[in-house]
């Protein structure tokens, strides 16, 4: 049942889930310099896929990809792993009040406060194994996450919105 004004949802295939988050994988992957300032892509489709759809992307998930990006890194391990799943855990606790506000815009500002979480997470183990304090930019990184989830967002969810109104077509 949709509200006059909102657009039904098609599932999300499994295939168009995994596809995207191996592309944002395969993002981090790609050697753009020092990356201290770049959204973390994986984890933010990771996230909205975690809100979206839990039963099938969930905290096994984020761990997997988290240790990934410790690997691909060279970082501590389990310091990407454990950061990925406390933000999954929390956003999915968050859920359905994410899931109440349709604007990608309000859902940003909501999910702000998980990205500087994200941030220390990320931060707190790293100096205490290299005693390494990242440059400044790294506050950037959550302001800019906030900035493309609406984008983000939207891309997600474009192939799931059906092309036309089934009921002005249908017979009663």
């Amino acid at each position: 049942m949709t509200f006059r004004g909102e657009q039904e949802l098609q599932p999300a295939r499994s295939g168009f889930i995994w596809g995207t988050v191996w592309l944002a994988f395969c993002s981090e992957l790609m050697p753009l310099g020092l990356r201290t300032w770049a959204p973390d892509l994986l984890l933010m489709v990771l996230l909205f896929w975690g809100i979206h759809q839990p039963r099938r992307i969930g905290l096994a998930a984020a761990f997997g990809f988290g240790v990934l990006m410790d690997v691909q890194a060279a970082s501590l391990l389990g310091q990407h792993a454990l950061a990925y799943a406390v933000c999954m855990f929390l956003a999915q606790q968050a859920r359905n009040h994410l899931l109440w506000h349709n604007s990608g815009v309000i859902q940003a500002v909501y999910l702000w406060p998980l990205f500087m979480l994200l941030q220390l997470l990320l931060f707190i183990p790293g100096y205490l194994h290299t005693q390494v304090v990242p440059p400044m930019q790294v506050l950037w990184v959550p302001l800019l996450q906030t900035l493309v989830w609406p984008l983000l967002r939207l891309a997600l969810l474009l192939p799931q919105m059906q092309g036309r109104d089934y009921d002005q077509i249908r017979r009663l």
